[in-house]
């Protein structure tokens, strides 16, 4: 009997142990609402994502011409321009074939399953996305729902199963890295997001100016050195073949997209759109607007761009102790972050509707930096959810609304607020 007791005794003590610990639990969460948030948000989306899959008729675009052109590289062909499907020749690196073959591998090429699979990668990029407003903290808890809300990122997704799905959630999980002040794995999967589809690189400016600021010139160099070695080694199989077909076609900054789909600066005529003088006129005005903003706003704090440039110079030839390696804050990396990406799309001549992707999880967190109420910061991201009123400069009032938008950063003290 007094064994029985005891054991009774015991029992009883581990079910208090979890209560408490379980209550525990539960008031931490209440006392960070913004990861309960989050948690609730990927739960109710993923139910969402499910339902989406079961029940909405996937929408016909890439993904045969992606099977056709990763069939080609299964089969040996090693020729960029003889890699094509019926959209046309293959114009992405190579990370997209290594991914789109384990794709195919698991599949066998069938929608449905990949379906899934791209449900399962929307749920972890949004994963990642909360990570960065949660560390952020910029956005109010309910705020967060904001970044759920985008029927079209919902189709990009797991209706059209574009490659700007897998190039996107690297990017986010190489700024979650970079957050973290891993600044050579950030970099590592910044390169394989770039391998998957090069609109990425419009986050390398704005990149580069915070590794400057962040690391000494060895880190910065050693860095780079990484993410070069990752493009070398996955593109290792056509340069050793045919190289300049390769980087030709992989990496072609030149290519114009056709007028007609287009939705970037789709109200300047055809004949101007298409002109090579239009493409210099916004390389420059991207150039412009960078420095600018390196300049004004980016290393304000070290007396502008050509002071910081001498400091890091003088820096390398010194033998005093240097203030690099330092650390930044999460909320001033994520804002130039997305600040600089923001930067490439409103110059961006060229843009189709799955590249909103690109740029719909930064607009709450821009809307949130600037000193716009409430009300029209919410309101704002809600009109380009549904409306598409501000979506990528389609017409001349978004195309205003985007100037408004880089005129409010220009004009802010500095972003470090």
């Amino acid at each position: 009997m007094a064994a029985k007791s005891s054991a009774s005794s015991a029992h009883a003590k581990r079910s208090r142990k979890k209560d408490a610990g379980a209550s525990s639990l539960i008031s931490k969460f209440l006392k960070t609402p913004k990861k309960a948030m989050a948690l609730a948000l990927l739960f109710v989306d993923a139910i969402l994502v499910s339902l989406i899959i079961a029940y909405v008729p996937y929408t016909k675009i890439d993904w045969d011409a992606y099977m056709a052109q990763v069939s080609g590289f299964l089969g040996g062909e090693r020729n960029y321009k003889n890699l094509k499907g019926d959209t046309g020749p293959l114009v992405y690196p190579a990370g997209f074939l290594y991914v789109y073959s384990a794709i195919q591998y698991v599949t066998g090429g069938q929608v449905f399953p990949a379906q899934i699979l791209f449900g399962i990668l929307y749920i972890i990029n949004l994963g990642i996305v909360l990570l960065v407003y949660v560390k952020t903290d910029v956005l109010p808890w309910w705020a967060l729902s904001l970044v759920c809300l985008s029927k079209r990122v919902h189709s990009i997704f797991v209706l059209r199963l574009f490659n700007d799905c897998f190039a996107m959630t690297l990017l986010h999980a190489a700024m979650a890295s970079i957050l973290y002040q891993h600044w050579h794995l950030g970099l590592i999967i910044f390169s394989a997001a770039v391998s998957i589809k090069m609109n990425v690189l419009l986050y390398a400016p704005p990149l580069l100016v915070l590794m400057l600021q962040a690391m000494n010139i060895s880190g910065v160099i050693s860095a780079l050195a990484g993410a070069a070695l990752v493009q070398i080694v996955l593109g290792l199989p056509f340069l050793v073949t045919y190289p300049i077909e390769y980087i030709s076609q992989a990496f072609n900054l030149g290519r114009v997209f056709i007028h007609f789909w287009s939705v970037n600066f789709k109200f300047i005529p055809e004949p101007i759109f298409v002109s090579k003088q239009f493409a210099v006129s916004l390389l420059v005005v991207h150039l412009v607007l960078l420095t600018m903003f390196a300049h004004y706003k980016w290393y304000k704090q070290e007396g502008g761009l050509f002071n910081f440039l001498c400091l890091r110079i003088r820096s390398c030839f010194s033998k005093s102790s240097s203030s690099w390696p330092k650390i930044l804050k999460k909320e001033y990396i994520a804002t130039t972050m997305f600040v600089g990406n923001f930067i490439g799309i409103v110059c961006a001549r060229s843009l189709h509707y799955q590249f909103y992707s690109w740029y719909f999880y930064s607009l709450p967190y821009l809307l949130w930096r600037t000193p716009f109420p409430t009300l029209l910061r919410s309101g704002g991201v809600l009109e380009c959810v549904s409306l598409k009123l501000l979506f990528i400069c389609s017409t001349p009032l978004s195309s205003l609304s985007h100037i408004v938008g880089l005129m409010v950063f220009i004009t802010r003290k500095s972003l470090h607020e």
